[in-house]
């Protein structure tokens, strides 16, 4: 068996020191590949079933966050899916969320004027569901510096008031684990922890669907998607694949080993690689007289007031992000020591 080391090296090989994943995971080796054939099976005329890719994307992406297949979804935007959620609602149903969470997870809500949307510091989500709130909607993991909901307190609170959960994992799938079952929808994209290519995400849904309507609804949401091309889709899937975007197959393609490789891995092991090089970031942190902005326990580290390095490590070879003024270094299954223990020494220059 192949230890964890000598798995990612065979997979990745970024020429930088790539601290970014919190915006784009790097691609593994067999997914280029996959994405590669799939494209040139096409430019030659003999287009491979890249449907059967998601199909398995969707089972993988399932047993990582411990659901059914049949209650996954598969599409290409977390928007399109809070979307989704939102028309559910009825007028005048109240939506909490979290000060400053990513827009795709709140914007939706916000577009249909008939929604009471209500904001709350990501601290206080748990405490401020009340009867009469309808949906809690949030993100796992803060993209902008990586601080983690308590999910726990929120589902209880959520149960006692009679509230659906809303959750996004586009932060935290890949290295936190997630137990989907717990919450009534969940959303991700892949392009991030789940190292897969742009253009895949996936939805969690009930079993019996959680009041959702499939309002997108093309051929590949029928039982049949084949006889599903004319006309109205006289049957909908029974599945969670009634909410289907059209997929972007090619994306698919890669998407499938991208996700078999996180399987091999192990998520408890993919955590404790990750969160043990965000500490030793910290802790540099704390040498340089800096202090992040509190995330325990997360991959993503924020160190406000230092958004502005980002070009100059960007020059240097150092891939971080700008976010909103803070420098946000985000560590996956293939960073190094080395490449926390670069980005420090930049930083001390």
């Amino acid at each position: 068996m192949e230890t964890f080391e000598n798995l990612v090296r065979t997979e990745f090989a970024a020429k930088n020191t790539y601290l970014n994943t919190a915006a784009t995971g790097l691609l593994p080796a067999r997914a280029v590949a996959a994405v590669r054939a799939g494209v040139e099976s096409v430019a030659a005329g003999r287009p491979q079933d890249m449907f059967a890719d998601v199909e398995a994307a969707r089972a993988s992406f399932a047993r990582l966050l411990h659901v059914p297949g049949s209650r996954v979804a598969a599409g290409a935007s977390v928007a399109v899916y809070t979307a989704l959620i939102a028309a559910s609602l009825p007028a005048g149903a109240e939506v909490l969320t979290a000060e400053a969470d990513f827009t795709s997870v709140v914007n939706p809500f916000h577009v249909r004027r008939d929604l009471k949307v209500r904001t709350v510091p990501l601290e206080r989500i748990a405490e401020s569901v009340r009867p009469g709130t309808a949906l809690v909607a949030v993100s796992a993991a803060q993209s902008a510096d990586g601080r983690i909901a308590d999910l726990p307190a929120l589902r209880e609170a959520a149960r006692e008031h009679g509230a659906r959960t809303y959750v996004d994992a586009s932060q935290a799938a890949g290295w936190l684990p997630i137990d989907a079952d717990a919450y009534d929808y969940v959303s991700s994209v892949a392009f991030k922890w789940l190292v897969c290519p742009r253009g895949v995400a996936f939805l969690v849904v009930p079993a019996d669907f959680g009041g959702l309507e499939p309002v997108f609804a093309g051929w590949v949401a029928g039982e049949k998607p084949w006889d599903s091309c004319y006309g109205p889709v006289e049957e909908l899937a029974h599945s969670a694949r009634r909410f289907d975007e059209s997929p972007a197959l090619f994306s698919y393609a890669g998407a499938r080993h991208s996700l078999e490789l996180l399987e091999e891995l192990g998520t408890d092991a993919v955590r404790a690689h990750d969160l043990g090089l965000a500490d030793r970031f910290r802790a540099g942190l704390a040498a340089l007289g800096q202090e992040p902005v509190p995330a325990p326990g997360s991959a993503i580290v924020s160190v406000p007031g230092l958004g502005h390095r980002q070009p100059d490590l960007s020059r240097a070879g150092i891939e971080v992000s700008d976010r909103a003024g803070h420098l946000r270094a985000a560590f996956h299954l293939y960073n190094t020591t080395a490449d926390v223990d670069r980005l420090l020494d930049v930083l001390s220059g």
